[in-house]
């Protein structure tokens, strides 16, 4: 490769947002091996794990599985990836208006990119539906997350909040409520209306190629169960 077409010369020439996925692979890796050199190495990687988005969820096992990539590349790109994750979820600086169950996928989808295990949270929103915090209650095991009613609220409560938006993943991709899911809902509506706090909405995100609906998520509010 010429030495201008290098990817640390182009990035340093062009800015980051002119180089490839590939290209920006390459600059973690900084390094291939004998007889493979590093573009080929981040070539190999993309093309194993699908696209850029789908590596934010490979651990360091599955980095290590690739030839030349041994365990300090691996924990770097870990410890790369989980920056990109923590970035892309955390909250902006302008509020964003959660009008309904379609604005919380959205908003939740970069937060619940890669995680393995269920996670729960409460969406404390003011009178015009806008993010005053958002607080993570629960983290459970790969397939459930429980959530206390009195916790939900108390937060909901200290914050000041007029309404409530639950949140929580199925790692699985597949959005559909559970036995248990139903439940922790209805506690959560009788909970509500005695201490008079809208609960707005509960959301389940999952995946769009997972969700037999194919919008990846679902909304108990939109599915009248609310």
């Amino acid at each position: 490769m010429a030495p201008a077409d290098r990817p640390l010369e182009r990035i340093e020439r062009h800015g980051a947002a002119a180089l490839s996925d590939t290209e920006l692979l390459a600059l973690l890796l900084r390094s291939g091996t004998r007889g493979q050199d590093v573009m080929t190495l981040a070539t190999r990687l993309l093309a194993a794990a699908g696209s850029l988005p789908a590596l934010v969820a490979w651990r360091e096992s599955e980095f290590r599985r690739l030839k030349g990539i041994g365990r300090v590349k691996a924990c770097q790109l870990v410890a790369a990836m989980e920056i990109a994750r923590r970035a892309a979820s955390l909250p902006s600086a302008v509020a964003p208006p959660l009008h309904n169950a379609a604005n919380v996928a959205t908003f939740f989808q970069p937060i619940v990119l890669g995680l393995d295990v269920e996670k729960f949270w409460v969406l404390c929103l003011n009178r015009k539906h806008r993010l005053l915090k958002r607080v993570e209650v629960s983290s459970g095991t790969a397939t459930s997350a429980l959530a206390h009613p009195r916790e939900v609220f108390r937060i909901a409560v200290c914050e000041g909040a007029t309404g409530v938006v639950c949140v929580h993943n199925h790692p699985s991709g597949d959005p559909s409520p559970s036995s248990a899911d139903l439940q922790i809902t209805r506690q959560l509506r009788e909970s509500a209306r005695i201490i008079d706090i809208d609960f707005l909405d509960h959301v389940i995100i999952g995946r769009t190629n997972a969700d037999p609906t194919g919008r990846g998520y679902f909304s108990f509010r939109e599915g009248h169960l609310l």
